[in-house]
């Protein structure tokens, strides 16, 4: 299965070239376009359970698309907000992704939601995450682009919880406040993650929480009157 992305890093489109027989899964809402030959399956992947699971706990769509080709031919996708998308290699590895980021996979990756324990209840992602396993190439969505951080064995790095994307398996993380109480309420930082290497951290420049709790006081207020 190759692959082109353009127009990064603001408006992202990824094509993916398909052989005879390929098959590329993805969320649904993300394609945008697919040549002849291509063909679309709509389905609740892993069963109902499974669907309802991703759907409710991690925030991505209860149908996936499948897109096989019945000929060589190409699709296309991009994300919903204005942003970013990477391409990452599985090779039996885990992957875990923030809500929302996952855009489209091999079929051969297992696509699961992961309780991410309690010390993610306080961070964005909530208390669960999307998990990503198996051998294949997955494409991961973002606001803003995508900055990429490479972590030692026991190298640690912060990340404020609005601007994770995704980070490797073998890492491990930790939610927390920035500083003490009042640097917690005042600072604008709220909580961050740091993570603890060996491995990759995927970060967004921008923070949909951020642009929101800028967005919301703009909006004129309706207080029922004409």
């Amino acid at each position: 299965m190759e692959y082109e992305i353009e127009y990064r890093p603001s408006f992202a489109l990824v094509t993916v070239s398909l052989e005879q027989g390929e098959s590329v899964r993805s969320e649904a809402g993300a394609m945008v376009s697919y040549s002849d030959g291509i063909e679309i399956e709509t389905a609740a992947r892993g069963g109902l359970f499974g669907s309802l699971k991703r759907s409710v706990l991690g925030g991505e769509s209860f149908f996936q698309n499948t897109f096989t080709a019945n000929a060589p031919g190409e699709v296309s996708f991009a994300p919903p907000l204005p942003g970013d998308i990477v391409a990452h290699e599985l090779d039996g590895e885990v992957l875990y992704v923030q809500s929302g980021s996952y855009l489209a996979s091999d079929v051969d990756l297992e696509l699961d939601t992961s309780f991410g324990g309690a010390k993610t209840f306080f961070g964005s992602e909530g208390l669960f995450l999307l998990k990503l396993d198996g051998v294949g190439e997955a494409f991961l969505s973002s606001y803003g682009a995508i900055h990429e951080v490479e972590l030692g064995e026991g190298e640690t790095y912060t990340v404020d919880t609005g601007h994770i994307v995704a980070f490797d398996g073998s890492t491990t993380f930790n939610v927390e406040r920035v500083g003490g109480l009042k640097s917690t309420l005042f600072s604008g930082e709220g909580l961050v993650c740091t993570f603890r290497g060996p491995g990759t951290v995927w970060l967004q420049s921008r923070s949909m929480d951020a642009f929101l709790s800028w967005l919301i006081p703009q909006l004129p207020s309706t207080n029922g009157t004409q």
